[in-house]
């Protein structure tokens, strides 16, 4: 049992990181949405905007946690998260950024009213939501079953993962983004590692919805299996590691805005 909550545990000091990093380019944008209106409406805007996509992102994570178990959905979710993934690696490596994406961003908030942002960072919070929540199903549903009674269409361990992972990403947009920034700053590589993971996370969903009993092409225990999870656990560490000793570029996206 005490090995159970430790896998638990784990996945979700992965899914705060994750979280943490992916948050620090969604604050900045919520922002400069909020960034022409006046000071003392600033910070105003921002929480009330937050406070709407906390009731969004439940709403978001309902419907997908009562989903999350059709051989379908995973499927597609597997598919987007490696497309989400391997896109920003790609043109991480091969491309250039559009680096006008926050000043489109700004020109068309500006000139809103109060309210107006209020809803635009809402809707921008949970659009950056979806990626967070489809990420932590995927990580939950690789997780073994919990003594915990079944809740929102999910195992009751793994759903706690899921909200608490989801409160997680709020707390550190509103809070901790500053940090991360900071260190995306000084270690420019992380953002390209935390889409590594979110592509390595699509594949579990993938090994998941092989696995499923409709499917049959992988063992219906393949994916909670002491051997995969040795296998996923070892990649996914050493991709973070490799992203965070990766040598640090002249000039970073941080530095551009």
């Amino acid at each position: 049992m005490d090995s159970l909550w430790l896998e638990y545990a784990w996945a979700l000091l992965i899914l705060i990181g994750l979280e943490g990093l992916l948050s620090a380019d969604n604050a900045l944008v919520l922002a400069v949405i909020a960034k022409h209106l006046p000071e003392d409406q600033k910070k105003k805007a921002i929480n009330y905007g937050i406070i709407m996509a906390f009731v969004f992102r439940f709403a978001a994570l309902f419907a997908i946690s009562f989903i999350a178990n059709v051989w379908q959905i995973q499927a597609i979710g597997a598919a987007y998260l490696l497309y989400l993934g391997l896109k920003h690696i790609i043109k991480a490596r091969f491309g250039k950024e559009n680096e006008n994406i926050r000043e489109d961003i700004k020109k068309d908030a500006t000139g809103k009213g109060f309210w107006p942002t209020v809803g635009k960072i809402a809707l921008a919070d949970l659009a950056f939501a979806i990626d967070s929540i489809l990420a932590a199903v995927a990580l939950a549903l690789g997780l073994p079953d919990s003594p915990l009674r079944d809740f929102g269409g999910m195992d009751g361990g793994q759903f706690i993962v899921v909200v608490l992972g989801g409160i997680a990403g709020l707390v550190l947009i509103k809070y901790a983004a500053n940090w991360f920034v900071k260190l995306l700053a000084q270690r420019p590589a992380l953002e390209t590692t935390a889409y590594a993971i979110v592509a390595w996370v699509g594949v579990k969903l993938a090994v998941i919805t092989l696995a499923h009993e409709d499917i049959g092409v992988l063992g219906h225990h393949f994916p909670h299996s002491t051997g995969w999870t040795l296998i996923f656990y070892g990649v996914l560490v050493a991709i973070a590691l490799l992203g965070w000793f990766a040598p640090a570029k002249k000039h970073s996206q941080a530095d551009q805005l």
